[in-house]
């Protein structure tokens, strides 16, 4: 009697798509960021973390000076990475605003709360992320590359 074999999977020759990153690779690049924050600690931690993955850092405390750095250096930032929330502008006036300099932008929202309302909304206008605070290494630089390499 002849045994049958199955295939249940079939085989493929294609390269897998887009860059894999294993939970806990951390995922190094150059770009530079434009970090927003209010809170000293926060920019100060976050800073570190980012320069030691090998990014240019530009930070600033507000909405009004994200704005006013962006339009100022639009040509070498990559990405912004957002408070959600800060006062005076936060985080969803700043990106809107943005967004307006240049509909392509590519912003990663950050905030210690869940995602709620406000957040849903910008993420449905646009913004290409969302990091929950506290963040780790890993997360942070897989975040970056998913959306700086438009995955």
């Amino acid at each position: 009697m002849e045994k049958k074999t199955t295939n249940y999977l079939s085989i493929s020759k294609k390269e897998p798509a887009g860059k894999q990153f294993f939970c806990d690779e951390i995922v190094e690049g150059d770009e530079t960021i434009l970090l927003v924050d209010d809170e000293d600690i926060i920019i100060e931690v976050v800073t570190e973390m980012l320069e030691s993955l090998g990014y240019q850092v530009l930070s600033v405390q507000s909405g009004k000076e994200a704005i006013a750095v962006y339009k100022k250096k639009v040509d070498i930032i990559d990405l912004i990475m957002l408070d959600m929330i800060m006062p005076d502008m936060g985080g969803k006036e700043t990106f809107n605003r943005i967004k307006q300099l240049n509909p392509g932008v590519k912003v990663i929202l950050a905030s210690g709360y869940a995602i709620n309302g406000h957040i849903t909304e910008i993420m449905e206008r646009g913004c290409k992320a969302f990091l929950q605070k506290p963040f780790s290494m890993q997360g942070l630089s897989q975040k970056i590359r998913e959306v700086l390499d438009g995955e």
